[in-house]
């Protein structure tokens, strides 16, 4: 028999860990950067109403805004660290929803107004470095809103992690959505779209078998990755 090295068996563990949130970050980045390509020259839709006018506009939210982030990288990876079988279906459905967004993004194109960035304190310059980086387009579903709840999703049912910290979460994605308004990156409908499509897209996830192409995907690639590591270390 093959004697089992159980090193390599912990070291598939981790790329099987840490695979899922890597391939969904860079389909976010597809969908984010990609879907501007196939939208140039064409009609932008603003969705902006009444009511979003009465949300003020509050710079020092740049924090909420870009701190978010760090956020993301903590959860993702606690999610990911569950059962098996929890972690795929919850990037199936994460994946899943990108691939939404892509298609709404080309298919109905949006954007916002602006407001004029007056003064030069810190606050201000920050959001006025974040507009000049990040034009107006992909608002509708917004994927920040997407993605701060899948936070809050991804923890349901996950007995290891402690209430209270479910609940932080749950109060940082409402900060996170008020920040998307404040700044003027995005008006209500979008914020509502980015929960809506994450709770579709995991309902859907949590009820069928796709995540098992996800699944055996990711272990393909975690074994073959470790089969190159272990050749290396024996000088192959």
């Amino acid at each position: 028999m093959k004697k089992i090295n159980i090193k390599e068996i912990d070291t598939k563990r981790i790329f099987c860990t840490l695979l899922p949130p890597v391939m969904a970050f860079t389909v976010n980045c597809m969908v984010y950067w990609g879907a501007p390509l196939f939208t140039v020259g064409r009609t932008a839709y603003n969705l902006s109403g009444n009511l979003d006018d009465l949300v003020p506009f509050l710079p020092p939210f740049i924090v909420v805004y870009l701190g978010c982030y760090i956020f993301w990288v903590i959860n993702y990876l606690l999610i990911s660290a569950q059962g098996d079988e929890h972690r795929y279906r919850f990037f199936t459905a994460d994946i899943c929803s990108r691939l939404v967004c892509l298609v709404i993004f080309v298919v109905f194109p949006t954007t916002n107004t602006r407001p004029e960035l007056i003064g030069h304190d810190i606050w201000t310059q920050a959001v006025r470095a974040l507009y000049q980086w990040d034009a107006p387009q992909n608002l509708f579903p917004s994927i920040h809103c997407l993605v701060s709840w899948m936070c809050c999703i991804g923890l349901r049912g996950c007995d290891r992690i402690p209430k209270w910290y479910k609940w932080v979460s749950k109060f940082i994605a409402v900060l996170v959505f008020v920040s998307t308004l404040a700044l003027r990156q995005h008006v209500l409908i979008d914020v509502a779209g980015g929960i809506l499509l994450g709770e579709l897209a995991c309902y859907i996830s949590n009820r069928g078998d796709g995540y098992k192409l996800l699944q055996k995907v990711t272990e393909t690639v975690a074994g073959w990755s470790v089969g190159r590591l272990s050749g290396k270390k024996n000088g192959k």
